[in-house]
């Protein structure tokens, strides 16, 4: 069954009065999308116990909706939990909970160089959340400009400019650690 056929089967199931929600059918939902969500809530964050409440959130809003509000494909599924997760985030920001506090794991880097992965590390702590959130989801999650307007409520230019600032912004961080090096 695919992700888009367990979406339709659970919208169906939760709008029966007398039936619950069909589990497996919400499972083909959670299970590909909550390892990236998680991780995304993790980097943005930077607090293990934030992104444990924000994805549980993020699914119980995603679930509260009409059964009607869930049909939606595959992408769509995506980009609406990421958007919700972005919400969560922007309320926490906006309560003055946006202090990057080093609880954070490190993700895995492609790199198998340990002074890189400390690098990525301390770029990512001193960028402002905004920033982290869309180099994480341009570089990690691979999403496009359009579909990371959707998942912030911006408009497409602005992710360009504000993507373009932090690409700009990290670069600067990284480069005077790389010079010293030399």
């Amino acid at each position: 069954m695919t992700l888009a056929e367990s979406i339709t089967n659970y919208a169906a199931s939760t709008s029966r009065e007398t039936s619950a929600p069909d589990e497996a059918a919400f499972q083909l939902i959670y299970n590909p999308t909550a390892r990236p969500l998680w991780a995304y809530l993790l980097r943005v964050s930077g607090r293990h116990d934030v992104a444990d409440d924000l994805l549980q959130e993020t699914y119980c809003r995603f679930l509260g909706r009409k059964a009607g509000d869930l049909a939606m494909d595959e992408a769509e599924t995506r980009s609406y939990l990421f958007r919700i997760a972005t919400n969560l985030l922007r309320d926490r920001w906006r309560r003055g909970e946006s202090a990057f506090d080093g609880d954070a794991q490190e993700e895995p880097v492609v790199e198998h160089d340990p002074a890189a992965k400390m690098d990525v590390r301390r770029v990512m702590q001193a960028l402002k959340p905004r920033a982290r959130q869309l180099l994480w989801l341009a570089y990690v999650e691979g999403m496009s400009h359009a579909e990371i307007a959707e998942a912030t409520g911006l408009s497409v230019l602005s992710i360009r400019l504000l993507l373009f600032r932090a690409r700009r912004h990290a670069a600067g961080l990284l480069r005077p650690a790389t010079m010293e090096a030399r």
